[in-house]
Formats: C-alpha cells, sequence, structure tokens
C-alpha cells in the first residue's frame, strides 16, 4: 500500500471517529430534549443549537437579553425551558418557585457562579461572599462580616455618606449653568466608589476629581467580561484577543490593589494598631478563623465588596435621576418633601432617612424596574414541581426581578413610573420584587447601599434641577449589572431658595 493509501486510510479512520463522535454528542442533545421537553418553551431555533441563535439576536446591537426572556415568560410562563446546546436553563416566574428557593438554605446557587470565579483563565471573585457555593461556608464567612454591616457601625457611616456627597455636590455646582451637559452616571460611579473604598477599606482613591483614575474603567470592564463569557468561544475568536486582554489586566489591577491593601492592614494589627471595623477588618478576622486560608480568597471578597459596594448604586440613582427627569410630577413631589424634612441644612442625621419616605418609595419604584443585579439562580439535587411543572433534578433554576418586575400578572401598569405601589399602605409584592435577593442569601449590603443612595439622592434634590437632554436613549445596558445605556446626560441648575 502506498503513500497515497495510507494517507486515504487515515483520512477515513478520522472523519469516521469525528461521525461517532457527533452521533454520540447528537444523542446526547436528544436525550436532554427528551429529558426537559415536558417543560414549556418556545421552539427551538435548531436541534443542536437551541434558542442561541434568538438569543444572538436580541443582544445584538446592545440589546437586553432579559427583554427576550420576559416575552418568553408572557408566553409560556411561568416556568419556561430554555435550551443553550446541551445546556438547559429553567426560568421561573412564579412567587411559589421564588418563595421555595431563595428562602431555603436547601438550594445551592447556580452553575453561573463558578463560571464568574474566574475569567478567562484569571482569577476574579473567587470564592467571594457572593460566589461561595458551599453554603456551611458562606455562611461562616456571613457571620463574620455582619459587624461591619450592624446597625450601629452603619448609623457611623453617615459622616462619610454626607462629605462625598457633599463632594459632588460642589463637583455639580461647578457645571450648573443650565447649559453644560453632565453625563450622571459617571459622577454616581465615581461618588460611590470612594465611597466604598474609604469607607470599607480606609483608600482614599479621589476617583471624583482625577478623571485619570483607573478604577472606574477597570471594574467596568472586569464586569463586562461576566456578561461576554455568556458566548463559550469567545476564547477562541481572534477578533476577541485585545479585549479579553483588558478584562485580565483590569481583574490584575484590581487583585493587586486588593493584596496591598489587605497586606498594609495586616501589618497594622500585627503592630497593635488600631484599626476600624470595618469590612477589611472583618475579612482578615475570617481569614485568622480559618486553618490554611489561601490569601487569594481574601482578595476575594476584597474584590466582591470593592465592585458590588459602588455598582450598583450608582447604576440605581442614575436610573432614579432618569425617571424623575421623566416624570416632573413625581419630581415635584419629592422635592417637597426634601424641602419640609432637610430644609437647608448640609448634612443629613440618621433620622432624617426615616422621614423621607416618598423618596424611599421612589427608589424602591427604580429598581423594581431597573434592578442593578437582576437575578440569581440555583440548582436543584432533586426533583421539584413547582405550578404544576416537574423539574428534573441537576437543573439550574433563574429567577429574575428585572422580568417579573415587568409583568402584568404583578404589576398592574408594570412599565409606568409609580412610586405609590410601595405606599405603606400598598399591597406588599411579595414574592415578585427582590432587586437584593431574599432569604438566607440576600445581599448582606442592602441597608448600606439604600442609606447612602437615600443620602445621595436627597442632597441632588435638595440642590439641583435636572434637565434631560434631548436625543439619548433611556435603554438598559447589560454589563452582569444593569445600567443607563447612554449614562443619563443632564442640564443642571441651581435651585434658588424659593426651591424652583
Amino acid at each position: 500500500m502506498g503513500l497515497w493509501g495510507l494517507l486515504t486510510w487515515g483520512s477515513l479512520l478520522l472523519l469516521s471517529l469525528a461521525l461517532i463522535c457527533f452521533l454520540i454528542f447528537c444523542a446526547y442533545i436528544k436525550y436532554i430534549h427528551m429529558k426537559y421537553d415536558h417543560i414549556p418553551g418556545p421552539p427551538r431555533d435548531s436541534f443542536l443549537f437551541g434558542h442561541s441563535g434568538t438569543i444572538s439576536k436580541a443582544t445584538k446591537n446592545n440589546g437586553l437579553l432579559y427583554d427576550q426572556f420576559l416575552e418568553w415568560a408572557r408566553d409560556y410562563g411561568p416556568i419556561v425551558r430554555i435550551n443553550v446546546l446541551y445546556n438547559v436553563i429553567i426560568l421561573a416566574v412564579s412567587p411559589e418557585a421564588v418563595k421555595e428557593c431563595l428562602m431555603s438554605p436547601d438550594y445551592q446557587k447556580g452553575w453561573f457562579y463558578d463560571r464568574v470565579a474566574t475569567l478567562f483563565g484569571t482569577r476574579f471573585l473567587g470564592c467571594g461572599l457572593v460566589t461561595d457555593r458551599d453554603y456551611d461556608h458562606w455562611h461562616k464567612q456571613r457571620r463574620v462580616m455582619d459587624p461591619a454591616f450592624s446597625r450601629a457601625y452603619l448609623i457611623g457611616l453617615m459622616g462619610p455618606f454626607n462629605d462625598n456627597a457633599e463632594h459632588l455636590m460642589e463637583t455639580l455646582s461647578n457645571k450648573a449653568d443650565g447649559k453644560q451637559r453632565v453625563k450622571m452616571h459617571d459622577l454616581l460611579n465615581r461618588m460611590t466608589l470612594d465611597v466604598i473604598a474609604k469607607v470599607a477599606f480606609a483608600m482614599d482613591l479621589n476617583s471624583l476629581d482625577d478623571k485619570d483614575n483607573p478604577f472606574p474603567r477597570a471594574i467596568t470592564v472586569a464586569i463586562s467580561g461576566m456578561v461576554e463569557t455568556r458566548n463559550p468561544f469567545i476564547q477562541y475568536l481572534p477578533g476577541k484577543r485585545a479585549y479579553i486582554k483588558d478584562v485580565r489586566d483590569s481583574i490584575g489591577l484590581l487583585r493587586e490593589t486588593g493584596k496591598r491593601c489587605i497586606e498594609r492592614r495586616q501589618r497594622a494589627i500585627d503592630e497593635g494598631e488600631d484599626v476600624p471595623v470595618d469590612i477589611l477588618t472583618q475579612i482578615l478576622k475570617g481569614a485568622a478563623l480559618e486553618e490554611d486560608c489561601d490569601p487569594e480568597a481574601l482578595i476575594d471578597n476584597f474584590v466582591t465588596f470593592f465592585i458590588a459596594g459602588q455598582e450598583t448604586t450608582a447604576n440605581q440613582l442614575a436610573f432614579t435621576v432618569m425617571e424623575l427627569g421623566r416624570n416632573p410630577h413625581i419630581l415635584e413631589k419629592v422635592q417637597a418633601e426634601v424641602d419640609d424634612v432637610i430644609g437647608s441644612k448640609r448634612d443629613l442625621d440618621y433620622e432624617d432617612l426615616g422621614k423621607l419616605k416618598y423618596l424611599s418609595q421612589v427608589l424602591k419604584e427604580t429598581l423594581r424596574l431597573y434592578p442593578t443585579a437582576p437575578g440569581t439562580s440555583r440548582g436543584l439535587h432533586e426533583e421539584l414541581v413547582i405550578n404544576g411543572v416537574r423539574i428534573p433534578p441537576k437543573t439550574t433554576v433563574m429567577f429574575n426581578s428585572y422580568i417579573m418586575g415587568r409583568m402584568e400578572e404583578y404589576f398592574e401598569d408594570p412599565l409606568t413610573f409609580n412610586p405609590d405601589r410601595f405606599h405603606p399602605e400598598a399591597p406588599k409584592p411579595n414574592f415578585t420584587y427582590f432587586p437584593f435577593s431574599l432569604g438566607p442569601r440576600s445581599c448582606i449590603g442592602r441597608v448600606f447601599a439604600q442609606m447612602e443612595a437615600k443620602v445621595v439622592m436627597a442632597k441632588l434634590i435638595q440642590r439641583f434641577n435636572f434637565t434631560l437632554v434631548e436625543g439619548q436613549s433611556f435603554k438598559v445596558l447589560d454589563l452582569a449589572t444593569l445600567r443607563p445605556l447612554d449614562g443619563v446626560v443632564c442640564t443642571v441648575r441651581t435651585r434658588t431658595t424659593n426651591g424652583k
């Protein structure tokens, strides 16, 4: 047999093996279909790729994936099957499912959290408080962190909240001529970053003044990688190499900063210096309780709080400014409350926050339409029957506050911004509104975030009138957290003494 014959036989053998592997893969896909096809869902785009085609189209040109899921929830809910290659995700938009899975510690967080622990081969959030799927280990971390979010400690943060908010007011005063265009999201993002850096880690970033500060961009780039990893082939696309390097470098900056900050605080503790009972101190206390604690695990929580402590609050504030600008009658009502409660005084007291009831309603309604951390997921170890639908074991179930907050079944006229939904005497949106998740794994920083948001928003409303610049989009951008696509561009004027 000649060389040509050997090559031919070799090629045939490789083709045969490839065909056998493909047929086995197809058989597995068929098995997955048979296992889940009793669950309602839209027709698949293709046998192999499931709903990938529709999802890809929905997310082109900054389209929001959750809007497509909302359409499917309306058509096929409350339990919806979504196929992507050999993976199946169940979208649950049922209060019963939310209550069952989120209120119980028996359901582990879904596999998505493993995927963002590391991005493109670089450790990102690791096994921090958000991504730790081991409930017992997470519970130990949570208990250690609790003192940094106690009522007494949070009341003590009113000073830093007021000071940083006042710095923002001074920055805006220099732009308040009614002509300069101000991208509110950028300023709010920088201010909340300065807050979390100072109160959690005793760092003075001064990013509000320093436009070349690398941290705002590093956070944006790093978390964008969480969205891009939805494409399982992204690492193999030549056009994405520069982007992937950018993500890795951004993560590297955040983690190296965390490492230096932790080492500096540990030296201070070892030398007997007085240190604040802040998030960083609690991270180190948690490490002291564990044998053979991995130093990288400490950095995981630094990065987790560094990002979560500023990103979601900045986005909420920007969306609030946007909706108040679009609804002048609501703005007038909340201005009247702010004028009545805090008048012309510079700083808010803790007691003032409880009196700003309508502002609380405005902030809650903002999170109904724009939950900045919109969803979570849980993995099933055993079969679960919800709303008469049998969900097999080893399935990931997704819950999404953005989707449920926009469904007519749960909120009347859901696309209308109406803070009266959260009036103290209004019906409670039980298990349909969860911008900070629910149950034992709800966000530890939710009170911190809402105190900060209320201080900043009250000062903004007290001092300035905003006019949204015409022609901008009010669409939502998904960068793992939800933010306004065009950044909420405004012109700003100082309010006069009569409040006009």
